[in-house]
């Protein structure tokens, strides 16, 4: 029997080759993960978050969409869940609700999109077909309505799974502003339905807005399609206060020095506002709207509360 000893030069091929094959192994493990990974804003907490490596989304129903986002923003809701005010708003879930991206896939039953399409997602889920969409309360969707970022994971990641693609995205015209149409996903049609129409706003009429934060800025710059003879925003914050002077704001009032019914009552002569709009989501700013709201006139809450909140029935 013969046995051969390799060689010092022979060793090293060989050991060469082994850290080549594990070398060539850990790159094609790394583009493996990279295929199926991304990056993702995730809540693990109240007070807790950290953008790590996440899963990427698969088709789970046909008729949901895969988008990758080109723009995304945050909103005062994600806040709210940052400090555990969202039970429904589980740890490991992704964040965010609002954006703009490109299709990358869709499911068999999708007809009105295609992979490479623009859209813009709307923050609301909706089917379509069940009792509240046919009424057109669609965030109260049966399979649907405010789950993006809430029950299923959200619009902070590279990724995102769409369900009922067909009526939850808008195509995004050739040359339009993708970083304005941000504000389309949530924060203006927001501020619009839920404080300027639900709050009835009419002409000649006066419209206080608690909170000087984008919904409420919103809830200001739409409320003057219907002409209200005052609109007064109530902040913390000189410097919200003095961009909602710009946005068109007739009086502003800074509730950190306290008084601030009483200066609002004072410049309605007593009366109070006709319609209050709820823009904080706590529940001092919808006691206050409570306070200040005049007989016979709407609160429209914008804001989306944690905690119970009083209603005082034997003040209205």
């Amino acid at each position: 029997m013969v046995v051969i000893v390799p060689g010092p030069a022979q060793t090293l091929g060989i050991r060469r080759l082994a850290d080549f094959a594990a070398e060539s192994e850990a790159k094609a493990m790394n583009a493996v993960t990279k295929m199926l990974t991304m990056k993702a804003l995730v809540y693990h907490g109240p007070g807790e978050k950290c953008f790590e490596d996440h899963a990427k989304p698969v088709i789970a129903e046909p008729t949901d969409a895969i988008v990758k986002f080109t723009r995304t923003t945050i909103c005062g809701t994600d806040l709210h869940i940052l400090k555990g005010d969202l039970p429904s708003c589980v740890p490991g879930r992704i964040l965010g609700h609002e954006g703009v991206g490109i299709i990358e896939c869709v499911g068999p039953a999708v007809t009105a999109f295609k992979p490479g399409d623009r859209v813009l997602i709307s923050c609301v889920s909706a089917c379509g077909k069940c009792e509240f969409c046919r009424k057109g309360m669609f965030s109260h969707c049966t399979t649907g309505g405010w789950i993006l970022g809430n029950t299923i994971d959200g619009t902070q990641a590279e990724f995102v799974r769409i369900p009922h693609a067909d009526t939850s995205l808008y195509p995004i015209p050739e040359g339009a502003d993708e970083e304005a149409l941000v504000m389309l996903s949530d924060i203006l049609p927001t501020g619009f339905e839920c404080g300027v129409l639900n709050g009835k706003v009419q002409p000649g009429s006066t419209v206080a807005i608690v909170g000087s934060g984008p919904i409420g800025l919103a809830a200001l710059l739409t409320a003057q399609f219907y002409s209200p003879g005052a609109i007064i925003m109530i902040d913390l914050d000189d410097n919200r206060l003095e961009v909602a002077k710009r946005f068109g704001a007739t009086h502003t009032i800074n509730s950190a020095v306290g008084h601030s019914v009483e200066a609002l009552m004072a410049l309605t002569g007593g009366r109070g506002a006709d319609t209050a709009i709820e823009a904080v989501g706590i529940p001092a700013t919808f006691e206050m709207c409570e306070q200040i709201v005049a007989a016979g006139g709407v609160i429209a809450n914008i804001g989306v509360h944690g905690v119970p909140v009083a209603l005082h029935l034997e003040r209205l």
